[in-house]
Order: structure tokens, then C-alpha cells, then sequence
């Protein structure tokens, strides 16, 4: 039997690799708001940014620095062997995929979607792509190790990310995801992300502490990762599937807390349809505010916090 994508992350924890560390954070000046907000149900996270630090502040999958990309791909062309199957142009090994890599990006992203939605790009179909073009050169992998082509190119997106962008989970994350489930508060992700995203934050939690029962904190209706949808925020038809999703386990909007660092892509949206909100200005990267949303009653968010360990203040017993 194939290994499953938190296994095979496993299995490269073994190997020692070598993978991008997220730079240090530059605090911002912020005056928390934590007063208690009664009647909450549900917390969903953003991942990258906010319940992760991420380099660049955001989830990407394409970096403005072009370096790092170069790297990440020259990696994966090494790790899964694809160096011989390539179409081989002069020059290293990511100078021959980097073309296709981005028009692959650039031809799914023109997907059709809704009015007043942003089309998201699975990382795992770029890769299933990638991989097909390999087959025409006789390309082969070790299905008993990686599964079929899905599976494998999820693995594939996998470690392509991990070498793309570091993530390491925020100071007091645990913390906060531990005190916010004692006081019977379901918990999920409302984020920006690919289908390995959960097992990605999952594991960075792991090296801070351990959460309680993934039983007792998640559900999976409340994993709401843009991938899965096709759209990526500020979609309002993101937020609304997230609403929708949370109704059928009884929860409704005003139930729903949502916590982010952006504003304007990600708190004004989900207070339109109905959340709870509260803005994460614990560093400056990724941190994106504007000064008349944050005076608008309106649209500015419910609570602010400086530190997730604020968290405790906000949230408690239902």
C-alpha cells in the first residue's frame, strides 16, 4: 500500500533535509482589543500568515523573489528523478521546467469562475500536468511508494512547497488552539491553500506542543481550503460555501469567528456574510490594513489581537 501524504512527510523528516526557514518577524505597534465576545461557535484560522508564519507573509506559488523558485524546482526535478524525461533545454535542470511550470499556472488560472470571483490554481493539477508531459519521454515512479498519479502529485506539490516557502507555526498557536477547544469551541481553516495545507499546518503545530484530539478540535466541514473550491479569497463565494458548510453543523454566521491578518481580502468579506472578525497585527509580514476600513464601523473587525495567546480573553464557554 502506497503511503499516505502525512506519512511520506514522515519519511523526509527521516532523510535530514535541508528546507527554507521563515525570516524573523519585524513587530508592528498595535493596541490589542481582546474584551470578551460572547456567543461563538466556531474559529476559523486563516493558515498562512496568521495560524502559520510563512516567508512572504502570504501563500504563493509564485514568489517575487524568482530565485527561490529556482531552487524549489531544481529539487524536485532531483528528488523524483525527472532530469532525463525532461525536453531538455542548455543550462541546470530548473531552467528547462520554469517555462512551463508558469504557463501551466497561467492556463489554469484563466478557468472560468463566478462574478466577483478570483480563480485559485491547484498546485497539485500543475503538478499532475508537469508530470503527464514527463510520460512522453517514458517517465516512470514507484506507485507502491507514492500511490496513482493524484496521489503522487500531491506529494510531488508537497515537497515542492516545503522547499518553495518555510512555515513554522506562530508563537502561541497551540496555545490558542488548546484554550479555544476546552471551552467547546469547534475549530477549522477558512484559508487560502492546497489539499496538503492541513497536513502542512498540522505538522508545524506538532513542533510547537500538542493539541488535543483532532476529533475534539476540527470537523470536516469546518477545513474550508480555497483548492478545494477553485476560488481564492476575497470570492464571495468562498465565504459563502465556508457559511453554508458551517450551517449543516449547526453553526451559524454570527456564530462564526474568523481571524485573519488581512482585512481587506479576508475580514471584510467573511464580516459581509455574516462573521465574527478579529485582526491578527502581530508582525508585518503579511499583515495588510488600511486605516479608513479599520474607522469604518462597517467593516472594521470586531476584536484585534497582538499575540494569539490574546485569545484567551476572547473566547469562552458557549
Amino acid at each position: 500500500m502506497s503511503l499516505s501524504l502525512a506519512e511520506y512527510a514522515d519519511a523526509l523528516d527521516g532523510r535530514k533535509l535541508i528546507w527554507p526557514k521563515v525570516p524573523k518577524a519585524v513587530p508592528v505597534t498595535a493596541t490589542p482589543s481582546i474584551a470578551p465576545l460572547p456567543g461563538i461557535k466556531a474559529v476559523l484560522w486563516d493558515v498562512y500568515g496568521t495560524l502559520l508564519r510563512v516567508s512572504d507573509g502570504h501563500y504563493t506559488i509564485l514568489p517575487a523573489e524568482e530565485v527561490r523558485l529556482q531552487i524549489a524546482l531544481d529539487k524536485t526535478i532531483h528528488e523524483f528523478n525527472m532530469w532525463n524525461h525532461m525536453y531538455r533545454k542548455p543550462g541546470p535542470p530548473w531552467q528547462s521546467m520554469i517555462g512551463i511550470y508558469k504557463s501551466t499556472i497561467e492556463r489554469l488560472s484563466m478557468r472560468a469562475s463566478a462574478k466577483g470571483d478570483v480563480t485559485e490554481v491547484s498546485l497539485v493539477d500543475v503538478w499532475h500536468a508537469l508530470i503527464e508531459k514527463l510520460f512522453e519521454k517514458e517517465y516512470t515512479y514507484d506507485e507502491g511508494q507514492y500511490g496513482d498519479l493524484e496521489e503522487f502529485s500531491e506529494k510531488v506539490a508537497y515537497f515542492f512547497h516545503s522547499n518553495l516557502q518555510g512555515t513554522e507555526a506562530r508563537p502561541n498557536a497551540v496555545l490558542a488552539m488548546t484554550h479555544i477547544c476546552g471551552n467547546g469551541v469547534l475549530q477549522g481553516c477558512l484559508a487560502d491553500g492546497q489539499s496538503f495545507t492541513f497536513v502542512q499546518t498540522l505538522r508545524a503545530l506538532a513542533m510547537q506542543g500538542d493539541l488535543p484530539p483532532l476529533h475534539d478540535v476540527f470537523r470536516p466541514q469546518t477545513l474550508i481550503f480555497s483548492s478545494a473550491f477553485g476560488v481564492k479569497k476575497p470570492s464571495k463565494s468562498l465565504f459563502a460555501d465556508a457559511v453554508s458548510q458551517l450551517r449543516s453543523v449547526g453553526i451559524r454566521p454570527e456564530e462564526i469567528l474568523h481571524i485573519s491578518c488581512r482585512l481587506m481580502t479576508d475580514l471584510v468579506p467573511a464580516k459581509t456574510a455574516g462573521m465574527k472578525t478579529a485582526l491578527l497585527a502581530a508582525e508585518k509580514s503579511g499583515l495588510e490594513v488600511s486605516g479608513d476600513v479599520l474607522k469604518n464601523p462597517v467593516t472594521r473587525p470586531d476584536r484585534l489581537l497582538t499575540d494569539l495567546k490574546q485569545i484567551t480573553s476572547i473566547i469562552g464557554p458557549v
